[in-house]
């Protein structure tokens, strides 16, 4: 017998998922496109969305079709290059990056202004801060149901005052004047429209929501089959319901957050982080009892975030390595812990160009996942286009890096989309054709 999800069933997986996703990275980056994007907010706020919203609903929906695990999802790649994908993004997304940016972001948002940022605070600040992790990881209890039931709706309530704070007491007017985006080695080529909306796009590449749905998905996916028997029709129904429903939240409070980010530009500097905003941004309307209750609430979300993907990293690594879940909670909270203490501005400056770089490839993962049936062996087309698209994700990188690379001019700045951080996308298709047509004539 299959039991439909009530509203309030719908409304507890939503919030699950958008406690989830409202992590570190999805509170600083989108104040840091609005200050960055002056006049043209709204250029960069619809490629920040592209990526931190309509990209990681459509993962979602994906992975709910194969069952949520991200083992089964690359399958079409193959075995070694599937595990090999869900090595790099439980990587990027655990101890390397996303867990130690939620300690040094919640660090930076309320504890720095008041304490320092020296090295040792931050240390100390680490040391407790992992030392919890550790705790909750080892005993998780009942942190799915808390998500849902008191810290999604926290969330919201805080979240919301916030948005209504943006849109009440802005702290200044929006910035009228073309503003200095972020320096790359095409910013002279391109024009300030598509360079707002490329520097959105990479902004919402950093949230990692893509990559923290293969990570997360199985938790979510778990969460609406544990309230329904049946099919993987109506599984992922629900699914996409959920997440539409925790999609437009989202877009609700990152249109907010951009809004704070583009008021803010005459009191603070146009390259600092997303933290540093929101806190003078929260000191200058609400003062010190503001900044209080903001670093209660940053360190709890951000300890939460913590835990769900530590538990979520030593899962995954347990089950391929000779370790056990225990050994893999002190592991990646350590690792986690060393790579905190190099701080935000570092962490941030070191793994855009990898994320830029595994986007394409985890992108076109995702779309091909729904055609699966029009081949006649999936592994001849997803595997050839992946490569192409990681190959121009590496080559947009290094030139994110300034990285001198000897190939022609028309392949580093010419192709179509190259503005918008998209130059993959042609390539991707040309050699989706040839592939798709070699598949249809071959036989076997």
């Amino acid at each position: 017998m299959i039991h439909p999800l009530t509203i309030k069933d719908l409304l507890i997986i939503s919030g699950i998922i958008f406690a989830l996703f409202v992590g570190a990275g999805n509170i600083i980056f989108p104040p840091m496109v609005g200050i960055q994007a002056g006049e043209y907010i709204w250029y960069a706020a619809l490629g920040f969305l592209t990526t931190s919203v309509g990209l990681p609903l459509i993962t979602l929906v994906a992975l709910a079709r194969v069952g949520g695990r991200i083992d089964d999802f690359s399958a079409p790649i193959g075995k070694l290059a599937g595990c090999m994908l869900a090595m790099i993004c439980y990587l990027i997304v655990g101890p390397l990056f996303a867990i130690p940016r939620t300690s040094t972001v919640s660090f930076d948002i309320g504890l720095a202004p008041l304490i320092g940022d020296g090295q040792l605070p931050l240390f100390i600040y680490s040391l407790i801060y992992f030392g919890v992790v550790i705790f909750l990881s080892l005993n998780p209890g009942a942190l799915l149901e808390t998500l849902g039931n008191i810290l999604a709706p926290l969330k919201i309530v805080v979240l919301s005052v916030l948005g209504l704070t943006a849109v009440c007491w802005p702290v200044g007017d929006a910035l009228i004047s073309t503003p200095n985006l972020a320096t790359s080695s095409l910013s002279q080529l391109c024009t300030y429209k598509s360079e707002a909306f490329s520097h959105g796009l990479v902004s919402g590449y950093l949230t990692m929501d893509t990559l923290g749905v293969l990570v997360f998905s199985v938790v979510i996916i778990n969460a609406v089959r544990a309230r329904i028997i049946g099919e993987v029709a109506l599984l992922t129904r629900y699914t996409i319901i959920s997440g539409m429903i925790a999609s437009i939240g989202l877009i609700i409070i990152y249109l907010a957050l951009i809004k704070i980010g583009a008021n803010s530009y005459h009191m603070i500097e146009q390259n600092a982080n997303g933290a540093i905003i929101l806190h003078e941004y929260i000191q200058h309307i609400y003062g010190r009892i503001g900044i209080l209750f903001l670093s209660f609430f940053m360190g709890i979300s951000c300890i939460v975030t913590a835990v769900g993907l530590t538990c979520a990293c030593a899962d995954f690594f347990a089950r391929y390595f000779l370790l056990s879940y225990r050994h893999c909670v002190y592991i990646v909270s350590i690792s986690s812990l060393v790579f905190s203490n190099f701080g935000l501005n570092y962490l941030i400056t070191i793994f855009t160009p990898i994320l830029i770089a595994i986007y394409p490839p985890c992108i076109v993962l995702v779309f091909l996942s729904f055609t699966l049936r029009w081949w006649n062996n999936s592994k001849r087309i997803v595997l050839p286009v992946m490569l192409v698209s990681l190959m121009f994700g590496i080559l947009d990188a290094a030139k994110k890096m300034n990285v001198q690379i000897c190939l022609p001019k028309y392949l580093l700045c010419q192709l179509p989309l190259t503005e918008q951080g998209l130059e993959w996308v042609l390539p991707v298709l040309l050699v989706l054709v040839f592939v798709g047509v070699y598949d249809r004539l071959s036989t076997h």
